[in-house]
C-alpha cells in the first residue's frame, strides 16, 4: 500500500520486542509468520520475518519467551511461542516507561514543554 509510513528503522527496532511480547500476550500463544502479520494488520507495515525471528530469539534467550516446535498438519512444523512469567513483568514495565518517555517526547516536539 502506498500510504503506509514510512518511520526510520531505529523507532521500530525501540518498540519491536514490547510489541511483540504484547501480541503474544494477547493470544496466549503465536508463531512468528502469525506475529508478521498481526504487526501489518495493527498498523505496523513493512515488518518482515527477518527481523520479527530474532527478536524472538531473544526474548527467549533473555527469559522473556518460551517455545514449543510443533508439527504441521500437512506442512512444515512451527515454533509457538509464549510469553513467561518474566516477560510479563517486562512488558508491564517497559509499556509503562515507553508511555512516560512518549509522552515527554511529543512534550518536546510539540513545543509545550515537559509536565511539571
Amino acid at each position: 500500500m502506498s500510504d503506509d509510513p514510512k518511520w526510520p528503522s531505529d523507532w521500530t527496532r525501540a518498540v519491536l520486542a514490547p510489541c511483540i511480547l504484547q501480541l503474544v500476550r494477547n493470544r496466549n500463544e503465536t508463531y512468528g509468520y502469525q506475529l508478521v502479520q498481526e504487526l501489518d494488520a495493527r498498523g505496523l507495515p513493512g515488518i518482515v520475518g527477518g527481523t520479527v525471528y530474532p527478536v524472538l530469539n531473544r526474548l527467549e534467550t533473555e527469559g522473556r519467551l518460551r517455545s514449543e516446535w510443533r508439527e504441521g498438519k500437512g506442512g512444515p512444523g512451527r515454533k509457538f511461542y509464549s510469553i513467561t512469567p518474566e516477560g510479563e513483568t517486562w512488558l508491564r514495565e517497559t509499556s509503562g516507561a515507553w508511555q512516560d518517555f512518549t509522552a515527554r517526547v511529543s512534550a518536546v516536539l510539540t513545543l509545550e514543554g515537559y509536565p511539571a
